[in-house]
C-alpha cells in the first residue's frame, strides 16, 4: 500500500471539527460531507483515498466495490460492524478503530443503566413530572454486596467493573480473550458461562456483535438466571435477544432492562422501550463532548500517521500492515515479500504448502506479519493484482495456497545471523532462507546451497544453475550481457550441490530474452526485487 498518496478523505458523518482541522493540517484533502444519500455516497467515494464515518454511514461491499482508489477506512469508535470488514479485506483496504476512544463515555453510561434499574430513577422522576408522590412503589435495592456478571473484558468491561466495585458490587466475567490472571488483575473472576448464569444480580454485555455473540443472552439462557436478573446492554443491539428479553420481563424472571442499543435502530417496535420496567437510550454510548473530540482526534492523528509511514494505530484487519510501519520490522517484511517472489519465480506456478519459519528469539512472535508478506511475493510474482499485506492470506488461500507459519529459537551455527526467515514449499526441494543485514534484505541459502556471500536482494536480479566445474559459464554470461547492453553489478556463487551450484547476478536492467543464456546453463530466471 502507498502509504504517502492519502491525499483526499471523505468524512461522511458528523464527527467534531478537530478531525477536519488535523486532517487539513497533515496535508490531507479533507471532503465533509455528512447525511449523504446512498447514491450521492456512491458516487462520492470514486475518487477519495480515505473514508470516515461514524455508525450512520454503512460502508458495504457495494460502496467498497465503487472506491477506486479507496485505501483505508476510518471509524471513528469502537465497533465496526456498519463496515463490510471481509469485502475491505478482500480488496486490499485497511480498516482502522479508535479502541480507546469512546470508552470511559459507553462505561459511564453502563454505571448509570445500572444505578438507575436499581432504584428505578427514571421512572421516579417521570411520576414525579407528573405530579405523583408515591414512594412506595418505587422501592429499589443496594448495590453493595450484590453480583455483576461482565460478558466481555476488554477496556469498557474492565471501566465498568473498576466502577461497580467501589459501590461494593461483586464482580465476575467472560472473554474467551483475556486471560484469568489478566481480569483477576482489575478484580474480575472469570467462570464459564455456564456456571455465571445463576450467580448474577446484574449482567452487563460489552462484546462486538459476531455470530457467536448474536442471541448470547435468549430464551435458554434467561432460564438459568436468577430470577428478578437486571440486564444491560450498551453495546451493540442483538447480543440480547429483544424477543426472549420481552418475554422474560412479562414472566418476570427478568426484573429490569437498561437498553441503550437495539436491533433495528430506531426502533419500529415499541413493545420494549414501553415496558415499565425498561431503561432506553437512542443510542448514546458515545454520545459525550469528550468521546466525540477523542475519536475523531484520534481517527485523524491515524490517518496522518498512515499518510506519513509512522507507527499505526487500530488496525482491524492487519496486523502485518502496523507491523510494516515500525522501521525495526520493514527490512524483515521486506526480506518476506522478496522470498515470497523468488519462490514463486523458481516454482511457478506454485500450488499446496508454504512453510513460513521463523528462526532466532528476535524473530519469536514475527510469523503473524511476516506470512502476510510471503503470501504477498508468492501472489505479487504471478501476477496477481491488487494484493498487499492486508488481503495477501486470503488471496492466497482462494489461490490454492496455504500459508503458515512455525518459529524455533534455534539458529544453525552453519549462519552467522541470530534471525533467519525460511520459506518451504512442502514436498519439493524448494527452500530459501534469508536474512537482513542492516537494513538490507538478503539471500543465504537456495534450495540447499549456501551462499559464503549473501546475495542482496534488491534492483534486477539473473539467477542461473550450472555445473560447478564449467568455469567458462561466468564469461559467456557476461558476454551475452554484453551484447544485450545490460551491465553486471555484482556477482554471487554458492556451493555446489550435486556437482552443480547457483550463480546471481545482480544487473542493471532486465534481459530482453533469455534464450542465449538458457543454451550454457541448465536452468536460468531472473526477476526484479
Amino acid at each position: 500500500m502507498a502509504f504517502a498518496t492519502l491525499s483526499k478523505v471523505l468524512l461522511s458523518d458528523n464527527l467534531d471539527p478537530c478531525c477536519k482541522q488535523l486532517l487539513q493540517a497533515g496535508g490531507i484533502q479533507v471532503l465533509d460531507k455528512p447525511n449523504l444519500s446512498r447514491e450521492q455516497l456512491l458516487a462520492e467515494i470514486q475518487d477519495c483515498d480515505g473514508l470516515i464515518v461514524r455508525s450512520a454511514t454503512k460502508v458495504t461491499a457495494d460502496v467498497i466495490q465503487a472506491a477506486k482508489k479507496l485505501q483505508v477506512i476510518g471509524r471513528a469508535g469502537t465497533g465496526v460492524d456498519n463496515v463490510d470488514v471481509e469485502a475491505a479485506t478482500r480488496k486490499g483496504i485497511l480498516v482502522m478503530n479508535t479502541p480507546t476512544g469512546n470508552s470511559l463515555s459507553a462505561a459511564e453510561l453502563t454505571c448509570g443503566m445500572i444505578l438507575s434499574l436499581a432504584r428505578q430513577i427514571p421512572q421516579a422522576a417521570a411520576s414525579m413530572k407528573e405530579g405523583k408522590w408515591d414512594r412506595k412503589k418505587f422501592m429499589g435495592m443496594e448495590l453493595h454486596g450484590k453480583t455483576l456478571g461482565i460478558l466481555g473484558l476488554g477496556r469498557i468491561g474492565r471501566e465498568v467493573a473498576l466502577r461497580m466495585q467501589a459501590f461494593g458490587m461483586k464482580t465476575i466475567g467472560y472473554d474467551p480473550i483475556i486471560t484469568p490472571e489478566d481480569s483477576a488483575a482489575f478484580g474480575v473472576q472469570q467462570l464459564p458461562l455456564e456456571q455465571i448464569w445463576p450467580l448474577c444480580d446484574f449482567i452487563t454485555v460489552h462484546t462486538p456483535l459476531l455470530p457467536s455473540t448474536t442471541g448470547l443472552l435468549n430464551d435458554s439462557t434467561f432460564a438459568k438466571c436468577r430470577q428478578g436478573v437486571q440486564v444491560v446492554n450498551c453495546a451493540r443491539g442483538g447480543i440480547v435477544d429483544e424477543g426472549a428479553l420481552l418475554r422474560a420481563l412479562q414472566s418476570g424472571q427478568c426484573g429490569g432492562a437498561g437498553l441503550d442499543v437495539f436491533t433495528e435502530e430506531p426502533p419500529r417496535d415499541r413493545t420494549l422501550v414501553n415496558h415499565p420496567n425498561v431503561i432506553s437510550c437512542p443510542h448514546l454510548g458515545a454520545s459525550t463532548r469528550e468521546a466525540q473530540s477523542r475519536c475523531g482526534k484520534e481517527i485523524a492523528l491515524q490517518f496522518v500517521d498512515l499518510a506519513q509511514g509512522k507507527a499505526l494505530a487500530g488496525v482491524v484487519n492487519s496486523q502485518a500492515l502496523g507491523s510494516a510501519l515500525e522501521p525495526q520490522t520493514k527490512p524483515w517484511i521486506a526480506l518476506a515479500k522478496a522470498l515470497g517472489v523468488l519462490l514463486q519465480t523458481l516454482a511457478s506456478p506454485v500450488k499446496g504448502s508454504v512453510q513460513v519459519s521463523t528462526l532466532g528469539a528476535p524473530l519469536e512472535k514475527a510469523g503473524s506479519y511476516l506470512s502476510p508478506a510471503v503470501a504477498t511475493g508468492l501472489l505479487e510474482g504471478a501476477a496477481q493484482k491488487d494484493v498487499n499485506l492486508v488481503n495477501g492470506l486470503l488471496l492466497a488461500q482462494e489461490a490454492g495456497l496455504k500459508v503458515t507459519a512455525t518459529h524455533s529459537n534455534v539458529v544453525p551455527e552453519l549462519y552467522s545471523s541470530d534471525s533467519l526467515l525460511q520459506i518451504t514449499l512442502q514436498g519439493t526441494p524448494s527452500r530459501l532462507v534469508g536474512s537482513v543485514q542492516g537494513s538490507t534484505p538478503i539471500l543465504q541459502e537456495l534450495n540447499g546451497a549456501n551462499f559464503k556471500q549473501p546475495v542482496p536482494l534488491t534492483g534486477h536480479l539473473l539467477l542461473y544453475r550450472a555445473k560447478a566445474a564449467n568455469t567458462s559459464t561466468l564469461p559467456t554470461v557476461i558476454g551475452l550481457l554484453g551484447k544485450a547492453q545490460v551491465q553486471l553489478q555484482s556477482y554471487h556463487s554458492s556451493c555446489a550441490v550435486a556437482g552443480e551450484q547457483w550463480s546471481i547476478l545482480g544487473i542493471s536492467s532486465a534481459v530482453g530474452t533469455l534464450g542465449d543464456v538458457k543454451q550454457h546453463v541448465t536452468e536460468v530466471f531472473q526477476l526484479t526485487l
